[in-house]
């Protein structure tokens, strides 16, 4: 049913809130867009990683489908079954085209997870048996748990299985001590305007804003630096683990150029098409020192990256984004068509209408997280 008053302010809580509650509101906010970016950033990342893989078997489409997942997608783990890691499955479930039985969840009460495994999530308490399965594994605890899941999973942990984590309180490099390991994402939000209830939708869904255009774009990490922003160097490490697994899988690293120059830039370009230019295209120096990438033969794959050293350090590709408009309009485009918006054609990408990109679009054919249920 819907809310009859979700229109009239007057009766609304916000509207009654004392002033100096008001700073309340504006936390709930910003809690709010944190989690919409986090869960935003986790899907584009998973379906970038499953783009490289079916691109990789030949598949000329992108187009995700069930078959496809199920043999050749991504194995994602989830550490947690609180609040954010539900929040996570959710969005994974609703938006990535990953399927169900590709995404386990580890978490000390299984049985609060009924919801998901009606839908065919496997959910048990074996943070160990997790790690050794999945391709990805999101950490999602409390920080004062951190430690004691690190020391009993990073004896599992194997290249080239990369963890994620939105412990936001715990940084980098206490990470890479506690799990003895290279292979980390995370993110690194910061708040930069106390309006935020607008843009994120305060009451609503994560699933809903993640389907709304307006929020899609303020989560683009080429964006502008508003409200909330997730820091370049998550963007840089994305693609330095893009990278990772591709080396995994002993491709020449001319190969994985390819490889990621398709995903990335498609073929019917709609900013290049407006400016009557050609698509950037990636190479090798783009992503190692001139002197390294002389020296790889045609055979040769790229080096294993070290993620944490390439957040926390320059990089050739952040010397790259950091001066290539160009660069960065492309890759906004790749981000916000992969949540299959409908963006305005502005701000030098184009100049009237609507486009739309279906590189990573899900299979239509896979009802809806939670329908029928």
């Amino acid at each position: 049913m819907s809310d009859i008053m979700v229109n009239l302010k007057s009766f609304q809580t916000e509207r009654a809130v004392e002033e100096r509650k008001q700073p309340l509101l504006c936390l709930r906010s910003r809690c709010k867009g944190l989690m919409v970016n986090a869960c935003a950033h986790a899907v584009f990342f998973c379906k970038l990683l499953h783009a490289l893989r079916q691109k990789e078997s030949g598949k000329l489409s992108l187009i995700s489908s069930e078959e496809s997942m199920g043999s050749e997608g991504l194995k994602v783990g989830i550490i947690g079954g609180g609040h954010i890691g539900k929040q996570l499955a959710r969005a994974l479930l609703e938006l990535s085209g990953i399927l169900a039985q590709n995404i386990h969840i580890s978490t000390r009460r299984p049985e609060t997870l009924s919801e998901f495994q009606q839908l065919g999530v496997e959910c048990f308490y074996d943070n160990g048996q997790l790690v050794a399965w999945a391709d990805i594994v999101f950490l999602c605890c409390l920080p004062s748990h951190l430690q004691q899941i690190c020391s009993g999973i990073h004896a599992a942990l194997r290249e080239p299985c990369i963890v994620y984590s939105l412990v936001t309180a715990v940084p980098l490099p206490r990470l890479k001590q506690l799990l003895s390991y290279s292979a980390i994402l995370r993110p690194q939000y910061q708040c930069t305007s106390r309006n935020l209830e607008n843009v994120w939708g305060t009451n609503g869904t994560i699933r809903a804003a993640l389907q709304d255009p307006i929020v899609i774009q303020a989560t683009c990490p080429c964006g502008p630096k508003e409200r909330i922003a997730v820091t370049g160097k998550w963007l840089e490490a994305v693609f330095y683990a893009a990278l990772n697994s591709c080396m995994w899988r002993h491709l020449p690293h001319q190969q994985a150029l390819k490889l990621l120059n398709d995903v990335c830039f498609p073929e019917h370009c709609p900013i290049c098409a407006e400016q009557k230019t050609c698509c950037p295209r990636f190479v090798c120096g783009n992503f190692v020192n001139q002197t390294f990438a002389s020296s790889l033969t045609q055979e040769d794959t790229f080096p294993w990256f070290d993620l944490t050293t390439v957040q926390m350090k320059e990089s050739p590709f952040s010397q790259l984004l950091a001066r290539s408009v160009r660069l960065q309009n492309h890759l906004t485009l790749l981000y916000c068509t992969a949540f299959e918006v409908l963006l305005a054609k502005s701000g030098g990408m184009a100049s009237s209408g609507l486009w739309q990109q279906n590189f990573f679009s899900s299979c239509r054919s896979r009802p809806p997280y939670g329908a029928g249920s």
